[in-house]
């Protein structure tokens, strides 16, 4: 399952304590999911503040997981 986080990422790190596999990893301007750490647990779209995380389904990324 892979995860992006989008333009509402105000960077409060919740997703990173959360995240079991630390999966999530800090990039200029924002965080990114790492797609062959991330087990889709959701922890952390269930702890993210504004929202900034969103599932992809497998056709918007051209069937790669």
């Amino acid at each position: 399952m892979a995860f992006v986080t989008i333009g509402a990422c105000q960077g409060c790190g919740a997703c990173l304590l959360t995240c079991p596999t630390h999966a999530i990893r800090p990039v200029a301007g924002g965080l990114t999911v790492r797609a062959d750490r991330c087990t889709g647990c959701l922890e952390c779209v269930e702890v993210c503040p504004v929202d900034a995380i969103r599932v992809l389904d497998t056709t918007e990324t051209g069937g790669a997981r």
